[in-house]
């Protein structure tokens, strides 16, 4: 089983490095175990060299294979829940850093509705370990940025969000504006990894491909590692503009957030559920309720 968790590791990220991050591992026993896991099947699985990782038509032929024997394991726990619990058991809903108030009010409706089938409880972390959770299912629905793109997945948008740039704020006085030309001579932060939302590596290659070069790469920090950064004057970041955004708990003395002229990004935000436990499964009467309380997505 652990090997195969390795290989779907390194099929959908296609890179050791970053499997080997998602995985909480070095890289060179990840590499040893692909291997052994190829000598074991008697069958090369990736075509690597020292720029890229290719799957092979074996590894491409492995990869759905190994995503099902994967998904029963990892029902197992859950179904045995569902068969010896108490009629009434304690669900964990997977929270983000930085979720709007609005829907921290509207979780708390859900686990209201819930009360009669579950204690629903929250339980926090990244957008990527919320939906790592959701899958292995120790997390019964979690709260999760996109894109998300796991099919045993399901999902429900409940809000949009509005991204600002985040400025030094003596760079742009008197503006309530920015485009992004203005900021061609700022470094983009970029969060480390295990705080980072896939969207904002897109919107790094997007601002990359328009003319938006410098990086300044951040280890062993958070959000108020970041603020320090554009504080200072050399830097940009992206927030939420909505004002009751908590993310804005993180402002200086020196920034300020503005919108784009040139641009809209926006950062979608949807609840996500495992399919199967969905459909005839021990989470039917939640997710009914979720559709209901999360019905209206908001648009802030």
């Amino acid at each position: 089983m652990l090997h195969l968790r390795y290989f779907v590791a390194v099929a959908e990220e296609l890179n050791f490095s970053a499997a080997a991050r998602r995985l909480h591992m070095a890289t060179s026993p990840l590499s040893q175990r692909i291997k052994d896991l190829e000598r074991e099947l008697d069958q090369r699985l990736f075509d690597r060299d020292t720029h890229s990782v290719a799957l092979t038509p074996a590894g491409e032929a492995l990869l759905p294979i190994a995503r099902d024997v994967l998904e029963r394991i990892n029902r197992i726990p859950w179904r045995l829940r569902e068969v010896t619990r108490a009629e009434r058991g304690t669900m964990f809903i997977g929270i983000p850093s930085g979720l709007h108030p609005r829907i921290r009010e509207l979780v708390g409706t859900l686990a209201e509705r819930a009360d009669e089938w579950c204690e629903l409880l929250r339980w926090p972390g990244t957008s990527k370990s919320l939906v790592t959770g959701v899958c292995e299912g120790r997390l019964a629905l979690a709260l999760a940025r996109l894109p998300i793109s796991d099919p045993v997945l399901d999902m429900l948008p409940v809000l949009s969000e509005r991204l600002g740039a985040v400025v030094p704020a003596d760079r742009f006085t008197g503006r309530d504006a920015v485009a992004l030309s203005d900021l061609t001579d700022l470094c983009f932060v970029v969060a480390p990894p295990e705080m980072r939302f896939a969207y904002f590596d897109q919107l790094d290659r997007e601002m990359a491909e328009r003319g938006i070069r410098k990086r300044v790469k951040l280890t062993d920090s958070g959000y108020g590692g970041i603020a320090e950064v554009v504080s200072s004057g050399i830097a940009f970041y992206f927030s939420m503009l909505n004002a009751d955004s908590p993310m804005h708990g993180y402002a200086m003395e020196n920034t300020r957030v503005l919108p784009f002229t040139d641009f809209d990004p926006v950062l979608e935000t949807v609840l996500i559920w495992r399919r199967d436990r969905s459909s005839g499964g021990d989470l039917d009467d939640v997710v009914e309720a979720a559709r209901e309380v999360f019905g209206d997505p908001l648009h802030l």
